[in-house]
This record gives structure tokens, sequence and C-alpha cells, in this order.
């Protein structure tokens, strides 16, 4: 088994954490209703403890489809800080629904059962997201830290190898520590790469994992033809001592983008999440449905406005539309409020500089603060972007 076992991480953060929801829940309750408190939670046909339940398990369930729970997805504090807003605003959707069709399952008196996501439900949300937040601060923190970090060897010396640890050693916050490297030229034991060193061949992969309690091995060999250690690697897979991986996809999740000098066909071919489930695509959808539907009701004055400034600076629509490649290579008109002037592009298609000419004044600000892409939300709305995923480009730019 693995030094630092995965599963028991993931357990003890769902176990504290289904924690935090109830006791979230019972402030919330102690908050709104003080001098009823203990007979809303234990009183005669109140159900206090099954109401509880479905709270934590509605708001588990949305941090496990937000992949709160992956540990290899969640390093990051940004992304972690988004994808538990992410997750309480789902939350909040699935109980109002369930409270708007069985409101007697709300914690609170028979005359609050009118609003569905008010009093009790509200406040839960509120805590739980103060709590949350601060609750993994110092779980990621603790996770992160080189003392309780995984300790990683890496095979291979060429520059992949050095492109990776370089990688690895400007983002600690990931907690992983480079012990060593191991190499197929015993000439090279001892050398200082970039400091960690060469502390082996690939015939001692074996004895060094277990001598030096490794957690993770991470291959990163430009060619591995011939090269490979396929045994030692083998052997260790079965053992369950360490966790193999490619350099090419550690570093895909530390830097947040793909080296092109360690992508390989196969790389692509075989990395996994290729597949989402129906539900998971359901759940995204009705995401971002919502999302678009409630962005597009908050921010419709800032587009009024943007629109009339936008017809006052220059003659022409304010609204512009370009054709993008999306999903799959489907092609669809996404919508922008103009930043340009109208003749912008009468030679072609052209790159945006950063401080192009084309641009208005209006265009300049509204570039600025990303107000020009609001009206991407209908383009939300239709299912032809998301509000995660790559961005779509021209045809012309991908034809190049």
């Amino acid at each position: 088994m693995v030094r630092r076992d995965i599963w028991l991480r993931t357990f003890t953060l769902v176990a504290i954490e289904s924690g935090i929801i109830v006791a979230a829940v019972l402030l919330s309750l102690y908050w709104r209703y003080q001098e009823k408190y203990q007979e809303l939670l234990w009183g005669d046909g109140q159900q206090g403890f099954a109401k509880l339940l479905l709270t934590a398990a509605v708001c588990q369930l949305t941090f496990y489809l937000f992949d709160l729970y992956d540990l290899e997805v969640i390093h990051s504090l940004r992304e972690l800080c988004r994808r538990i807003l992410m997750a309480l605003a789902a939350s909040c959707f699935i109980l109002a629904t369930i409270f708007v069709v069985l409101p007697t399952v709300q914690m609170t008196e028979a005359e609050d059962h009118s609003t569905a996501i008010g009093g009790v439900p509200s406040r839960t949300i509120v805590i739980t997201l103060f709590l949350m937040i601060g609750w993994r601060i110092l779980s990621h923190w603790v996770l992160s830290h080189p003392r309780f970090g995984e300790r990683v060897l890496i095979v291979g010396t060429d520059t992949s190898a050095v492109e990776l640890a370089r990688a690895i050693m400007g983002n600690r916050n990931f907690g992983y520590r480079i012990i060593g490297f191991v190499s197929e030229d015993a000439t090279q034991v001892g050398k200082s790469l970039i400091n960690p060193k060469v502390i082996g061949v690939v015939d001692q992969l074996n004895e060094i994992v277990k001598k030096e309690r490794i957690d993770r091995v991470v291959v990163a060999l430009s060619d591995r033809r011939g090269h490979l250690p396929v045994d030692q690697l083998l052997k260790l897979r079965l053992q369950g001592r360490a966790v193999i991986e490619e350099g090419t996809s550690l570093y895909e999740r530390i830097m947040g983008k793909i080296s092109v000098e360690m992508l390989r066909p196969s790389w692509i071919i075989f990395s996994g999440g290729s597949k989402r489930s129906r539900l998971g695509a359901v759940i995204h959808r009705l995401f971002n449905l919502v999302l678009a539907v409630v962005g597009i009701i908050l921010s419709f004055p800032l587009w009024v406005l943007t629109a009339i400034a936008i017809k006052l600076e220059s003659p022409g629509p304010a609204f512009y539309k370009q054709e993008r490649v999306g999903k799959n290579g489907e092609p669809f008109t996404i919508i922008k409020f103009r930043s340009m002037r109208q003749d912008a592009e009468k030679n072609g298609p052209v790159w945006a500089a950063k401080d192009d000419d084309r641009t208005t004044y209006v265009g300049r600000f509204i570039r600025k603060v990303r107000i020009d892409e609001l009206p991407q939300l209908i383009n939300v709305l239709r299912g032809e972007m998301s509000f995660v995923g790559p961005r779509p480009e021209r045809p012309e730019f991908i034809a190049e």
C-alpha cells in the first residue's frame, strides 16, 4: 500500500465535512429559532436527524460532482474556492427544489414553509461556505506542506525530466518533494541536475523506492523505446509500494497546460476522463442553464448601459457576431459586445494585439473588465458554450 493512502485522505475529508455541514445546520437552526430549537430538532414528528442527513447528503453529492474529493485535481487554492462556491450554489438550487416539492422536510416552523430557501437553509449555506473554505484552506496547507506531502522520484535525466522537476519545485503548494532522479547511466549517479541529484540507476529502482520511502514514481523519458524499465515499474505496480505516473500528466496538473516537448500521441489516446456519465452531463447542463439565466437577469442593466455607450461612440451595431469552433469541431456564432471599429477586419481575420489601434475607447474599457464577454451568456444558454471549458477559437486560426 502507498504510505499516504489517497482513500484515507478522502475518507477523512468526507467525514469531517459531513460534521461541518451538520454543525452549520444546527447553528442556523439555533440562530433562527433560539426558543424552539430543541422542539424543532427533537420534537414529536419533527424527524430532525433525518432532515440533517438530507442536507448533508445533498451537499456531499454536489461536492463529489464538482470533484472536491479528487485530490489529484484540487491543489490550487483559487480552484478550490471556485469549486466550493459552485458546489454550494448547486446545493442551494437542489435544496430549494426539494423544499418546494416537499416543504415539510425543512427544519422550520409550519408558517415558514412558503420560503423554499429562506430562513434556516440560507443561513446554512452561508455558514457552510465560510466553514468549508476555512477548513479546506487549513487541510490544503497541511496536505501541501513538504513534511506531509509526497516524496517523488523521477525516472529520467533528460530535458523532459529537468523541465518537470523545475515545474514541481516552482509550485511547492502541491506538496511534492523531489527526492532525486534515476538514470540508465551509472556515471551520472551523484551528479546534480538542478539539485536534487541523480541518486541511482534504473536497475536499483525498487531498492531506491523502499530505502527512500518514495510515494510517487514519475516517468519522464523523452525516448522510451528500449529505455523504459518495464520490469521494475511492473513490480512496483504489483507491490503497490508507490504511485506510478507519466511526467506529462503530472506536468499538466501542476502547470495547468501541456508541455509540447513531453506530448506523445499515446498519452492523448490513453489519458482518462474522456467519457462523462449521463447524470454528470445533465447536472452540468442544468448548472450552466441556471447560472446563465441568473447572470443575464442580474447583468441586464449593464447590458443596456454598455450598448448605449458603444452606439454613442462609434457607428455600427452594439453586438458583434463571429464564427467559432465548439465541441467536437461544431461551428457556432459567438456573441460579444463590439469593442472595435466596424471595419476592423476589412482585410481579413487578424489576431488582436495588446494595444490594438482598432479598439475604440469604450471597447478598450469593456475588454479590460471583461464586460464585452457578457453576451456569451446567451451562447451558454443555447448550450454552445460552458462556464468551464476551453476557449473556442476561430476556424481561420485553427486552420493555421
